[in-house]
């Protein structure tokens, strides 16, 4: 039996693509990112890539897609658990971190969209979507006595994803904390505190 042609140029798959197009939106802004720049990078034509992909607003939509799908299967499987709330809340946590850590150029591009393109807006939709998600957990956890009550629970969610999402400006895989480690610190940080 013979295996089916790969379609494209040798080496370059969709997603061999598209991890190049997240490299130079991360480094170059999206909208300061053009094909020709990409076809360039990769060293192939406008239209190997457009064998593809349609547009650039695909490989944005692609590549914030593979972000929000990871932090969803995290709320799924969060939402799948018993128990008290404040558990769920540092399993989402926990999850999101180790989403964050493997899967760090498609996030850092997620956390840097601002709604200029349709991709984008969709994108955005799916963020407060999830952040509405963080914050009915932790009005449960208010609920059941395991968060303080003088915290709005929307400015808590806030406060707990806005560290989680700071990992994009300064961790870097392999350097130091394992990603595991990592989630480790930043829930200690947020359930138990600093003080000993």
């Amino acid at each position: 039996m013979t295996t089916p042609a790969r379609r494209g140029r040798p080496g370059y798959d969709l997603e061999s693509l598209l991890q190049v197009a997240v490299k130079l939106f991360n480094d170059r802004g999206y909208d300061g990112t053009s094909m020709e720049d990409l076809s360039r990078k990769l060293g192939i034509t406008k239209s190997a890539i457009y064998h593809h992909v349609p547009s650039k607003e695909e490989l944005l939509r692609l590549a914030v897609g593979r972000a929000l799908d990871g932090l969803f299967e995290v709320a799924e499987s969060t939402e799948a658990l018993d128990g008290r709330a404040i558990d769920r809340l540092e399993h989402l946590v926990r999850g999101s971190v180790l989403v964050l850590a493997d899967r760090l150029p498609f996030v850092t591009l997620l956390l840097r969209v601002r709604g200029n393109t349709k991709a984008e807006r969709a994108a955005l939709a799916r963020r407060r979507e999830f952040d509405h998600l963080v914050t009915d957990l932790v009005k449960q956890a208010e609920a059941e006595g395991d968060v303080r009550p003088d915290i709005d629970p929307a400015i808590a969610a806030r406060l707990l994803f806005g560290t989680v999402n700071s990992l994009i400006e300064w961790y870097r895989p392999r350097r130091g904390s394992s990603p595991e480690e990592l989630a480790d610190a930043v829930c200690k940080m947020a359930f138990d505190g600093l003080r000993a």
